[in-house]
């Protein structure tokens, strides 16, 4: 019971486990689709798939995550200017379900795919910013404590339904029956929807309203803006389709170059625009592009996971664990099952290092972390060369890249707070998931250097480029300490 005599979720608001059961069955939906979209669109039409190459397949793959967390920015907006957090929450699960259903929809047309995708970016992004927001606001200002470990359990919602999506879907979809592990998606992501309307009472008007609600003169000129954006982007693509040079690795790579715009005008925008930032406040902005680009280089790599190295999975490993078979979508749970193992590891450490630690420390152990598990990648795909290896290969390597992550992607939460101007404040965490969808997008784009390197070529060259960088994070760390504000020194000893 709580302190008011109501139900409570480990000690937390009962609205807790509204939007943990929420987010773990959208989740469910969305690592479960993640776990056989790459190996659906390489597979031959024979096989009920795409028949796209695995080149083309993983710039797609990429290019879909990338948009995943760039309509946060836009999604977080809506929520906060029309919709409120608790309407955007819904109508955002709404459209992901009608996506997974679309793909389900078993016809050999590839509309209903590219048309299922849209819907799910669509909807993730009204649902995920919004949702997050919402499990902060059911805590009263100054019960940080609480408001932390309540956080926590939301993360293991997300991280269960990461872990069990894998393997319920991909067997489900295992011999070509692809139609019914989008299927599955979709009633995973129905199965949230139903509970969060059956839990709306909990939230306790959490989210009710927009915080800002737009004026109806700002409505209209909102709608004339959005009209006018889906018009020229139709347009565009029209054009560009009359050509005739309109092609899937075509789209990926324009829309690739379009990401990587958007965080340089963004920069931009914020140090040379006037906003009134201090000498301090820009000093620490130019310390934080180099922990943003050290990011980006590593989801690059980090989320190759449901492309290449699934490709690598399902045509060179020997897939079974502990004497009993898998499927190659079962591997994408070894990440969340380790997030799960080391996260309070990892917490605990943190605390008891303090300071010694710097922020750019624990980036440059992710860059290496993550360019260590290439190196593995590497000499497993060498031995594949003469036969199926072992799927112990990827248990090693995703265990070195959830060292890395744990290192970086908390941590990265943190010093964008930190970091970010007082004109910014609410506006920097979006710019800090952006560096993901650069990462993804690139990482995409990464799969055309097969056409020119060995597999071991390839994976040892991206390994390359992650330790490099890591190394000079490490040559470099007084210097940005001293920029951020963040040069103790006692870890500088």
């Amino acid at each position: 019971m709580s302190e008011h005599g109501g139900r409570t979720f480990f000690g937390h608001p009962w609205g807790l486990a509204t939007l943990f059961t929420t987010e773990m069955w959208e989740r469910f939906s969305w690592y479960g689709l993640r776990a056989i979209l790459a190996t659906f669109m390489a597979a031959s039409p024979a096989h009920q798939g795409l028949g796209l190459s695995q080149e083309t397949a993983q710039a797609v793959v990429g290019v879909y995550g990338a948009l995943i967390y760039l309509v946060a920015l836009p999604g977080g907006w809506i929520a906060d200017r029309i919709l409120g957090a608790r309407r955007s929450v819904l109508w955002g699960g709404f459209i992901i379900m009608l996506g997974h259903i679309s793909m389900a929809i078993p016809v050999t047309t590839p509309f209903f795919v590219w048309l299922g995708l849209l819907l799910i970016i669509s909807g993730t992004g009204l649902l995920k910013p919004n949702i997050s927001v919402m499990v902060g606001r059911l805590y009263p200002e100054g019960d940080d404590g609480r408001r932390d470990a309540g956080f926590s359990l939301f993360y293991l919602g997300i991280n269960l339904g990461a872990f069990f999506a894998p393997i319920v879907v991909g067997w489900l979809a295992a011999d070509d029956r692809w139609h019914l592990g989008f299927g599955a998606a979709a009633v995973g992501m129905a199965l949230g929807l139903v509970q969060y309307v059956w839990g709306r009472h909990s939230l306790r008007g959490v989210g009710e309203r927009p915080g800002l609600r737009l004026t109806r003169r700002e409505r209209h000129h909102f709608l004339r803006l959005a009209l006018l954006g889906v018009a020229i982007v139709a347009i565009a693509l029209g054009v560009w389709a009359a050509t005739g040079t309109l092609t899937i690795d075509g789209l990926t790579v324009a829309i690739t170059v379009i990401i990587l715009i958007v965080p340089i005008a963004y920069f931009g925008y914020i140090l040379l625009g006037s906003h009134d930032l201090t000498e301090d406040e820009r000093i620490r902005m130019k310390a934080y592009i180099w922990l943003f680009v050290a990011a980006a280089v590593f989801w690059m790599i980090y989320d190759l996971a449901p492309s290449k190295l699934l490709f690598f999975v399902a045509d060179h490993t020997d897939l079974s664990l502990f004497g009993l078979p898998i499927q190659a979508a079962t591997t994408q749970s070894f990440n969340p099952l380790f997030i799960m193992i080391f996260v309070p590891v990892f917490a605990a450490l943190w605390v008891r290092l303090g300071t010694r630690v710097s922020t750019p420390q624990k980036f440059a152990f992710a860059l290496v972390m993550v360019g260590l598990s290439f190196v593995v990648m590497a000499l497993a795909a060498s031995l594949a060369g003469s036969g199926r290896v072992s799927v112990w290969w990827l248990v090693l390597v995703y265990l070195i890249q959830v060292f890395g992550e744990l290192s970086l992607s908390p941590v990265g939460l943190s010093v964008t707070t930190k970091l970010a101007p007082e004109a910014f404040k609410g506006q920097m965490l979006g710019l800090w998931f952006i560096a993901t969808s650069v990462g993804d997008a690139v990482g995409g784009q990464t799969g055309r250097l097969s056409r020119v390197l060995s597999d071991p070529a390839y994976y040892l060259v991206l390994a390359a480029l992650a330790i490099v960088a890591g190394a000079a994070l490490f040559m470099f760390t007084r210097k940005l300490r001293i920029m951020m504000a963040e040069h103790h020194e006692p870890a500088m000893r």
